[in-house]
């Protein structure tokens, strides 16, 4: 029976989780309210503890299960429910599929009210686990410890490389497997935590920005090639070489040791030189006969196979005809816009990262693709009338904008600039069905394709075509 939600921090008994939400939560009803519940999915009776109350809603975390659905199983990764990273290994993969394409459903049905045909099947990833390309961990000498742990009263050593705790920038848990990433990158990091445990040497300290060791980034291809870059928070270049000349000695299959030092008091690097200590100075990455290099700032889908997947339905999607035009939005790297220069006249790609627009003219010369250019700017500060007067009406504009979505000018110019078709490519379908509800002024969705890019999360990328009416 679920008792009245008036304080801040309230138990309710027996509430049924009806359907899933975004984030991962699963939705249930008390006291007229709507109750999101963490790692609660469809079938679910629970006994919840309320964390956060807003006027008609509240968030919950599970106290108990007092009847799993049917699907419940046992999640593979001992660091579930903690780390944050996966939200659905409770769940089979194929349920998961049926969650994200309602997920993709409801985007549009209760934010665009939109109308639109029936959504095609969601396209699986080849892979549940073990798909990533890149991952990121964090050194700190303040471990985030467990209930379990601090409840034991045995001393532990807080000196961890893992994952942050989600919405903690301070809280870091020592990781022993990730599931996600192939099995190669457990060995390699776990090499590299025991020997800075053997070389007694310093982690870094979020809150007084002081210690050696910060951050490390590990990237593979599909070849089991691997580039590992170091991230220090101490200028040691001694103590650098030393560590990579420890594991060339294990690793034959990195293929790239990078280091940067980082003395800012935040962690990005794309303003902070990489120094290529030995090896390769990047990777490089296949799609049919298209290749693309891959460096530490690159960005690059995180899911290989996958994203061939994607850019393929892409591709299929965008009716591109020799005399074409091609807008590619928020290019990134180029990915897309090379993989279609062959069907264009012209490929237009426009990406804010400078970084990222220096490898999409590496790629387009390492592949001698000739028929793209490649722009740094803004989108919505260069994207004009002026813009489109000087580089031509485009036939056809492909968009991938980041989980934010276009900015309202964008849409506006792309209303005037009127191409017949728009293919839009997105990794939030709220967003996407927002910016939707606009562009239908002039358009009409004739295909919806979800395509699962991130198993074991709630995430997902879909792909919308878009005719001109």
């Amino acid at each position: 029976m679920a008792r009245k939600i008036r304080n801040r921090s309230v138990v309710i008994d027996g509430l049924k989780i009806e359907k899933m939400a975004s984030k991962g939560r699963g939705i249930g009803y008390a006291d007229d309210k709507i109750v999101f519940v963490d790692y609660g999915v469809p079938g679910d009776v629970l006994k919840v503890k309320t964390t956060v109350k807003k006027k008609d809603y509240v968030i919950a975390t599970i106290e108990e299960v007092e009847q799993g659905a049917e699907y419940r199983q046992n999640p593979v990764c001992e660091h579930f429910g903690i780390c944050g990273g996966c939200r659905w290994q409770h769940v089979p993969y194929a349920v998961q599929l049926e969650f994200k394409q309602q997920l993709v459903e409801d985007a549009f049905r209760h934010i665009g009210h939109l109308k639109y045909p029936a959504l095609n099947p969601i396209l699986g990833a080849p892979e549940e686990y073990h798909y990533r390309n890149k991952t990121e961990y964090t050194f700190t000498d303040k471990a985030w410890l467990t209930p379990e742990e601090i409840e034991s009263g045995r001393e532990i050593d807080r000196r961890a490389l893992g994952f942050h705790v989600p919405g903690r920038f301070d809280g870091v848990m020592q990781i022993h497997h990730c599931h996600l990433q192939d099995s190669l990158g457990d060995e390699i990091r776990n090499s590299i935590y025991q020997y800075a445990l053997d070389k007694n040497l310093s982690f870094y300290n979020m809150k007084t920005h002081e210690g050696f060791l910060r951050n490390l980034i590990l990237r593979n291809n599909i070849k089991n090639e691997w580039m590992l870059t170091l991230s220090v928070g101490i200028d040691d270049t001694g103590s650098v070489a030393a560590l990579f000349d420890h594991l060339q000695t294990l690793f034959p299959q990195i293929i790239s040791y990078k280091y940067v030092f980082n003395p800012k008091q935040n962690d990005t690097l794309y303003d902070l030189e990489v120094v290529n200590y030995s090896g390769n100075a990047y990777l490089t990455e296949s799609f049919e006969d298209i290749q693309y290099k891959i460096s530490p700032k690159s960005f690059f889908q995180t899911n290989t196979r996958q994203a061939k997947n994607l850019y393929d339905v892409v591709k299929r999607m965008a009716t591109i005809h020799p005399e074409h035009l091609v807008y590619d939005l928020y290019t990134g790297t180029g990915t897309i816009a090379l993989y279609v220069a062959k069907s264009a006249k012209k490929v237009i790609g426009i990406e804010t990262v400078d970084e990222a627009i220096k490898d999409a003219k590496f790629n387009a010369r390492l592949n001698e693709i000739e028929n793209v250019e490649f722009i740094s700017a803004s989108v919505e500060r260069i994207l004009d009338e002026d813009f489109i007067k000087s580089h031509g009406k485009p036939n056809v504009v492909i968009t991938d904008p980041p989980r934010v979505g276009m900015h309202k000018d964008v849409l506006d110019i792309l209303l005037k600039a009127s191409p017949q078709q728009i293919v839009y490519v997105s990794c939030n379908p709220d967003t996407q069905a927002r910016d939707l509800s606009i562009l239908c002024e002039k358009y009409d969705v004739v295909e919806i394709q979800p395509v699962d890019m991130f198993p074991q999360t709630y995430h997902i990328e879909n792909v919308v075509n878009l005719i001109r009416r």
